[in-house]
């Protein structure tokens, strides 16, 4: 089965073969790293708002445990799915203009 977010299939899957056995017998999942890059070297944005600066969107939600949260739309977050400012170095090396999705507790 391949996992998948909001309609885009992530190229991996977890399958029982891919689980391992501890000592007690019991199943115990493998960690697995996915590396995702821009074809070409171009930028992850190819025409979405390149008038813009940078490119972030706010969505306000009722039910949140902090304030404000932003996740990582370039890929390149070392706390994936959590944005850590990667996009800076990214929009810099690229001139692409992507920025955080912005989720803000009402």
């Amino acid at each position: 089965m391949a996992s998948s977010m909001t309609g885009v299939t992530l190229p991996f899957t977890l399958s029982p073969s891919s689980l391992k056995r501890s000592s007690t017998g019991s199943r115990i999942s493998t960690r697995r790293m996915v590396v995702v890059r821009a074809e070409g070297g171009a930028g992850i944005n190819p025409d979405i708002r390149k008038t813009e600066d940078k490119v972030v969107d706010a969505v306000v939600v009722t039910e949140l445990a902090k304030p404000l949260t932003a996740y990582c739309r370039c890929w390149r977050s070392g706390t994936f799915p959590l944005c850590d400012g990667s996009h800076v170095k990214h929009n810099k090396a690229t001139g692409d203009n992507v920025g955080p999705l912005l989720l803000k507790k009402q």
